[in-house]
């Protein structure tokens, strides 16, 4: 007998109503009883909810499927490693989600914004720029950034990277157009830092959520225009630069030559003083001493400066040779050899009373005065 004979009830159920187009067969099996606590009551009373075993198919039953689908994927949100999600909750900033699997609240009540927040991002350019000195020159520089904040990199103002292109510039030419020729071509290792540093207040400033990680001035050139002159002006430069070498290596080996003999003459000088002032003491201790000897013995130390005297003007004098008494021979050490006259600059020959003074004479009488030379400056009289 047929399963599903109208009017009879094989679980004790009243009977199905047939359904048009089924030839009056039920295509679902039978219900199992309402005792029952498993998976299949849960499966009946959602196959109930979608229009039961109906052959057509009901089109609920497909909508709450796409529904819960849609609810499935909507509220469930996967965060790169690279990334962070702002969650708006009706268009306000609710928080930040982090890498990995996140859930929020379905559209449109929460919806995820995706930042890119570790990547470093670049940006170039050349410009020229106007030195202190007011000089052109064509500066290469590389930004190098990422984003710090993802809500104020979306919210606190409009296109930050834009922002940051036309502060970078603006900061670039700030620091070059504060050095001179000199210092944008050969030192532009302060002007990156200087840079650098005024980029990042003026990005904090205008609330962009970006950080600089690097900044350099790559290069800076002369315009082509003006490029032959420019390196005419280095090339002199250079030439300088050497002069100013050599000129410091000549120094560096004469001033110390030129200071051993300031040095020496120094200490010659020195010398020279303390032996002249021993000198002239000691003779002025003599002439002392001899001015007392002088006054006990006037004529003892008349006799004795008179000898003293000669002995030393013939100790420096050509040699004289005497034979009696009253006769002196002269014998020149320069004499020509072809017997001509003897040198005109030869001291005068002394007279035979002074050489050889008479027998009995008395001091007084046959004896010349000293002189001052052999008294001293400023001796007795």
């Amino acid at each position: 007998m047929a399963w599903n004979i109208p009017g009879k009830n094989n679980d004790d159920r009243p009977p199905e109503r047939e359904r048009p187009g089924n030839n009056g067969r039920n295509p679902w099996p039978p219900k199992r009883r309402r005792g029952g606590n498993g998976l299949g009551d849960i499966g009946n009373r959602l196959r109930d909810l979608f229009g039961g075993g109906g052959g057509g198919g009901n089109p609920l039953r497909w909508i709450g499927i796409a529904l819960v689908v849609w609810l499935v994927f909507n509220c469930f949100v996967l965060i790169g490693e690279q990334q962070r999600g702002v969650v708006l909750r009706f268009g306000e900033v609710a928080r930040v989600m982090q890498p990995g699997p996140n859930f929020k609240m379905p559209w449109p009540i929460e919806r995820v914004t995706k930042v890119d927040a570790t990547s470093v991002r670049t940006f170039s350019n050349s410009l020229p720029v106007l030195t202190s000195d007011e000089n052109i020159v064509t500066v290469s520089f590389n930004v190098q950034y990422r984003v710090a904040d993802p809500e104020m990199f979306l919210f606190g103002t409009q296109n930050a990277v834009r922002v940051l292109e036309q502060i970078a510039q603006s900061s670039v030419r700030e620091q070059i157009g504060r050095a001179d020729l000199d210092t944008a071509l050969n030192a532009r290792g302060p002007l990156s830092v200087a840079a650098s540093t005024a980029l990042q207040a003026s990005l904090e400033a205008y609330r962009t959520g970006l950080v600089v990680t690097e900044l350099n001035l790559q290069d800076a050139r002369p315009p082509e225009q003006v490029k032959p002159a420019f390196d005419e002006v280095n090339s002199a430069q250079q030439t300088n630069e050497r002069l100013v070498n050599e000129a410091r290596a000549y120094a560096a080996r004469v001033v110390p030559e030129a200071r051993g003999d300031a040095q020496r003459l120094r200490t010659t000088a020195e010398g020279y003083k303390t032996a002249s002032v021993a000198r002239a003491t000691g003779d002025a201790e003599r002439f002392t001493l001899l001015l007392d000897a002088y006054r006990n013995a006037p004529d003892v130390t008349r006799r004795r400066l008179w000898l003293e005297t000669l002995q030393q003007v013939l100790a420096d004098n050509r040699k004289v040779i005497g034979g009696d008494g009253r006769q002196l021979i002269y014998v020149p050490m320069n004499q020509p050899a072809g017997g001509g006259s003897s040198d005109s600059s030869a001291p005068p020959v002394l007279p035979a009373d002074i050489v050889s003074p008479p027998v009995g004479a008395t001091p007084d009488e046959s004896l010349p005065r000293p002189t001052r030379a052999a008294r001293g400056e400023g001796g007795t009289r």
